[in-house]
């Protein structure tokens, strides 16, 4: 289904400011079937086309650009790896992957969100009731009403099981208090999947999740916040002050929040893993027609071994990194014991290096890659909130070796 949405949309789209995915020397469709590899040209005729003439209006006036998000559901992309019976489009997380990658090289910010939106969808979908999945998924697929995810609160954030927000059931309502902080699309969103502890439950086992809708008595938003990056999504602090929620929206059992909330920042991590790689890719792309182009001392700067060699290190931490990321795809639809493991070390290696590869495409263009004429300073701010969103790379780490030190290792079986 989602490969004929795609289809039919790439058929009425123009190609011409797309450059063949072919000509590239990192080539990005490396390991994908027809099928995926369609779907990639679409999502990145859609990302030149429909995202990146718009990436530094939408940054400096700090918009989201809502007719740009529906016109991206009706290609499915607002809910990529949920049940078509509900408006999904049932495709795997090595789709959306390549998804994100692409809409990323038209904004890296906007493309964010949406894989937010996407994660929230999925949360729905995957623990929702049929009821709650009947009434919020056809909106959300089409982008027609917007979500956000809320964990993170101002006084708890790498340490998630410490979150203070909780609910008392009262009757057919459950009475709710407390902030989240940092939620990308607060304020636009009108459906918000909260983690929330229940009736003052301690630990990890008294989390559970709550899907509050705008407009419910009690909620309330805070600012919007001034950042850095992501500047194309609002981001505010929400607030609840016995803000009634029905028993109905309820995500998940009693004591299964925090495992929900582990399970949809596995994808996240992945997720923004693939938002850098595509920040990355577009940043070297530039660079490479800036030093074909640019000439010092009589001859184009393509042609000094310094940029040579440089743009060589470059070239091979996108692929190392792609090579991650594809991995911890294809470790979640395998839904391998190893996918938390894999999707944290996807997270940590490619923000990183990406992060590294789209400062040294700056400085190949020297005071032109300051200017905001130019869209690396944009990826370059992007791709350092990758670095912190969803878990800190310190965080990462932790998950890392965690995993390392529970499992036996070749002399525990000598």
């Amino acid at each position: 289904r989602m490969l004929s949405r795609c289809l039919s949309r790439l058929s009425h789209s123009p190609l011409s400011s797309l450059r063949a995915l072919n000509t590239y020397c990192i080539h990005p469709n490396e390991g994908l079937n027809a099928e995926q590899k369609e779907i990639q040209n679409t999502a990145r005729s859609f990302a030149m086309n429909e995202m990146r003439p718009h990436m530094a209006k939408w940054d400096e006036e700090e918009s989201l650009p809502l007719d740009v998000l529906r016109k991206a559901g009706d290609l499915g992309f607002g809910a990529l790896y949920c049940d078509v019976e509900y408006g999904g489009s049932g495709g795997s997380r090595t789709d959306a992957s390549v998804v994100f990658e692409q809409l990323a090289m038209g904004d890296s910010s906007t493309a964010a969100y949406m894989s937010i939106h996407n994660m929230c969808a999925w949360m729905i979908d995957t623990y929702g009731s049929v009821a709650l999945r009947e009434k919020h998924l056809p909106s959300l697929a089409s982008f027609e009403q917007l979500a956000s995810y809320c964990l993170t609160e101002p006084d708890s954030g790498s340490d998630a099981a410490a979150l203070r927000t909780s609910a008392v059931r009262k009757g057919d309502y459950y009475v709710v208090n407390g902030s989240k902080a940092f939620i990308s699309g607060a304020g636009q969103s009108s459906k918000y999947v909260v983690m929330m502890r229940h009736e003052g439950e301690p630990g990890p086992k008294g989390i559970f999740c709550l899907l509050v809708e705008d407009g419910m008595e009690g909620f309330s938003l805070g600012k919007k916040e001034k950042k850095l990056g992501w500047c194309s999504q609002p981001t505010r602090i929400i607030n609840f002050e016995d803000c009634k929620v029905p028993v109905s929206n309820q995500i998940g059992g009693d004591r299964e929040g925090f495992n929900i909330a582990m399970a949809g920042i596995n994808g996240g991590r992945l997720n923004i893993a693939s938002c850098s790689l595509g920040a990355a890719q577009m940043s070297v792309d530039i660079a490479i027609d800036h030093l074909k182009v640019r000439k010092q001392f009589n001859k184009p700067l393509a042609d000094l071994q310094w940029n040579q060699f440089k743009l060589a290190e470059l070239a091979t931490k996108i692929s190392a990194s792609r090579l991650m990321v594809r991995r911890a795809a294809l470790s979640m639809d395998e839904n391998s014991r190893q996918k938390a493991a894999h999707c944290a070390m996807a997270k940590l290696f490619a923000t990183e290096n990406c992060f590294e590869v789209v400062s040294g495409a700056m400085q190949m263009l020297g005071g032109y890659g300051m200017l905001k004429d130019f869209p690396l300073q944009q990826f370059m701010r992007d791709c350092r909130v990758h670095q912190v969103i969803e878990g800190t790379n310190e965080i990462m780490r932790l998950v890392i070796a965690r995993d390392l030190l529970t499992k036996p290792t070749a002399l525990s079986d000598a």
